[in-house]
């Protein structure tokens, strides 16, 4: 039986003193209910993180809530009504106001909720016990799930019984991973991971759009690898998508999901479609695929003939990219100088148009992109030094 550890008090916390939060806190005691803040704000909190949203929960039902704050003169905005949420502005700032809930039905994918007074209750419906705690406007902390003691060693543990949490929602298979790779420790929890290997099959049961959004917050987090690593061991992983093993080459890029992705992935042509990327999302992989290999052996003017043939974004993703794939150590200051060259070097603009020709007595056809190009690759040869007069005296009569 783990032993109860003092709970601390988060009344010094700055967050939690913004005047929004509290104003909506007090609002919704003064109509008679309970209100906490709930889950990740608390989290982060006791792991000395950032608090970027404060979600509240509360024993108010919906309709209440929505009463009480447009009373108050708050906004209102019923952005998941099915499952009790509200989103509330007060002062501009948003909070996600949803009512304590208990499952009644669920089907791995989705659940049906009913609403309850019940704290515990609402603790133990949640997915891991660093997320089912609670703090209310004075900063005392409510723990019913051993949560903090867990948060205390980083371990990510399931509510309850691992593979009844799983099953409600065959998401929590993702987020497990993923909650490992940004807040774990040392060591995954053996009961969860084994609860993980058991169900995997039903992560196929799951929307893509679903699976992209834990498996693009997984690649960004600092222990991405090491967790990609174990899913892939235990048979997780080849059932998200098909993959490679180059954990050296990701390990060596920064943190940039779309970028991992791409070398994660032995299939990129099916990701758009398996992932239901966006547009913007599949382009970007499609140019990734296409890069040249860069190097810091390149001359200065090498480099900024690739740069502009590129644009900015694509040079950092080349110089990436090369960099991971060589055997350069990780504090080489001349791959950082290649990837920093946008920075120092504007990209010029080409001097010439077709009006140029045009009026230079060129006619109107084809001929007219042919010369402009033909111009451009001696405006390029020359390190973008040749100025419209001296290109346009290379124009044949």
């Amino acid at each position: 039986m783990r032993t109860r550890k003092p709970l601390p008090s988060l009344a010094r916390a700055v967050w939690l003193k913004d005047p929004a939060l509290q104003k909506l806190l007090k609002k919704l005691e003064q109509a008679g209910g309970e209100a906490r803040v709930v889950g990740g704000a608390v989290r982060n909190a006791l792991l000395k993180l950032p608090v970027d949203e404060v979600d509240v929960a509360t024993t108010l039902v919906p309709t209440e809530v929505d009463r009480v704050c447009r009373k108050a003169g708050f906004g209102v905005h019923p952005t998941g009504i099915d499952h009790g949420t509200l989103t509330i502005t007060v002062g501009g700032k948003p909070f996600e106001v949803t009512t304590l809930r208990k499952d009644v039905e669920t089907d791995g994918r989705r659940a049906v909720v009913a609403y309850s007074t019940d704290w515990a209750e609402d603790a133990m419906r949640r997915d891991f016990t660093m997320n089912a705690l609670y703090a209310d406007a004075r900063g005392k902390i409510y723990d019913y799930t051993n949560g903090y003691a867990d948060i205390q060693v980083r371990r990510i543990r399931f509510v309850g019984v691992p593979s009844q949490r799983i099953r409600e929602d065959y998401l929590r298979i993702l987020r497990f991973f993923r909650f490992y790779a940004r807040f774990g420790g040392k060591t995954m929890d053996k009961a969860g991971l084994a609860a993980c290997t058991r169900h995997k099959v039903g992560l196929k049961s799951l929307s893509a759009e679903r699976i992209r959004q834990e498996l693009l917050k997984l690649l960004e987090a600092g222990s991405a690898v090491l967790t990609l690593k174990t899913m892939a061991k235990h048979g997780i992983l080849k059932t998200v998508l098909p993959h490679t093993n180059d954990w050296r080459i990701i390990e060596r890029l920064p943190p940039d999901p779309i970028l991992r992705l791409s070398i994660l992935s032995s299939d990129v042509e099916s990701l758009k479609v398996r992932l239901k990327l966006s547009n913007e999302q599949a382009k970007r992989i499609e140019i990734i695929k296409e890069l040249p290999v860069v190097s810091p052996e390149l001359r200065q003017a090498e480099r900024r003939r690739m740069l502009f043939q590129l644009d900015a974004k694509a040079w950092d993703d080349a110089v990436c990219l090369s960099y991971a794939r060589s055997r350069a150590p990780s504090m080489d200051r001349r791959w950082k100088s290649l990837r920093d060259l946008p920075k120092h070097w504007n990209r010029p603009v080409f001097p010439v148009t077709g009006g140029h020709l045009l009026e230079r007595g060129i006619a109107p056809g084809p001929q007219i992109g042919q010369i402009l190009r033909q111009l451009e690759d001696w405006w390029i040869a020359s390190d973008f030094q040749l100025d419209r007069d001296a290109l346009l005296t290379r124009i044949q009569p």
